[in-house]
């Protein structure tokens, strides 16, 4: 039997915060003490605040590690050590790792790409089995309703796998994250280098193929959900009728809502809200959606995702616990509340 107690710390409790000491008994919290005393042995935490392991529900941090320039195809092992040490040192204790499924094989004016999800998934329950990785990794299957073969990729994963949500994720643009083309268009010259008129090409072949393949990704990722008994998630809902129709689909939680309409609607519905830790510290949206703030003003905020930068989960949690006062609020964002999502 190993104990350790960490004392004189300020507690991140699920309602308050609160001076005192835990013991850790053989990995598990086994008591909590008021106060400030430091027992013989006793960490002395000096104050420092203690709260749980953040728990991350969306990250493409990952993907940033497995191809860390476009063309450049790093070894999948190394790859995922090193997302897993950077989420360690974070302060992420679960996170679940984001990966796309569903391809573009055809020729097209972006060209295309292919899939990769059912190896690397692979990999990550190989190196979780082998107890090489720092933390705990599950899978987020990102279901690209927009693509070709998402139904052939998502038949490849089982219940055995441990998938533990699957998101809608619509990229048709014209709407959702996209709504406004000329911000594609921004996001996509940028990144991309597109001409104009490689853009409009670009733009047609998309919405064909969106509106070609939506009902039948959108059946087969419900299916897989089913198959798998994983937790479904929406994906930049913009309108109440897009939050309804997540609604009947049994989605537990909604990542990223673009506008307050949609936010407040999930409310309503009793699904939860994530946004996205970078854009309450930038103070907005890169994509000119709505601020994660104002969300977090009008009560309609529950979880937050570092989504594309680790280190943002624990900073926003903090400023959120600033913005309404109450620490404990904040932290939730970060751990109680995706851990019920998930669940």
């Amino acid at each position: 039997m190993t104990e350790t107690i960490l004392a004189n710390a300020d507690l991140v409790l699920p309602d308050t915060v609160q001076r005192g000491a835990v013991l850790i008994r053989d990995g598990l919290i086994a008591a909590i003490d008021p106060g400030t005393s430091v027992p013989p042995g006793a960490v002395d935490c000096e104050g420092d605040l203690l709260i749980p392991g953040l728990i991350e529900l969306h990250t493409d941090n990952l993907e940033r590690h497995l191809q860390p320039r476009p063309g450049v195809d790093w070894p999948h092992a190394a790859a995922i050590l090193a997302h897993d040490g950077e989420l360690a040192g974070t302060g992420i204790t679960t996170v679940f790792d984001a990966l796309r499924v569903g391809s573009v094989v055809t020729t097209r004016s972006r060209g295309t790409y292919g899939e990769y999800a059912r190896a690397v998934a692979h990999e990550i329950i190989d190196m979780n089995a082998q107890g090489v990785l720092r933390i705990s990794h599950r899978l987020h299957l990102r279901a690209e309703i927009c693509s070709e073969t998402l139904a052939e990729e998502l038949d490849k994963f089982s219940a055995a796998d441990g998938v533990g949500i699957i998101s809608l994720m619509d990229h048709t643009p014209g709407q959702r994250q996209f709504r406004d083309v000329t911000q594609l268009r921004t996001y996509m010259q940028g990144k991309h280098g597109l001409s104009d008129a490689a853009f409009v090409e670009f733009l047609a072949e998309q919405q064909e193929m969106g509106n070609r393949f939506r009902a039948v990704h959108e059946a087969a990722a419900l299916k897989a959900a089913a198959r798998c008994g994983a937790v479904l998630a929406s994906h930049d809902d913009t309108t109440e009728d897009q939050v309804a129709k997540s609604a009947t689909q049994g989605v537990r939680f909604a990542e990223f809502p673009t506008t307050a309409e949609a936010a407040r609607a999930c409310h309503d519905l009793g699904i939860q809200v994530m946004m996205g830790a970078p854009n309450l510290i930038r103070g907005g949206s890169h994509s000119g959606n709505v601020a994660a703030a104002d969300l977090a003003r009008e009560g309609t905020l529950d979880i937050l995702s570092s989504d594309y930068v680790p280190a943002a989960l624990l900073t926003a949690a903090l400023m959120l616990g600033d913005l309404w006062g109450d620490l404990a609020r904040g932290i939730a964002c970060v751990t109680a509340h995706p851990a019920r999502a998930a669940a």
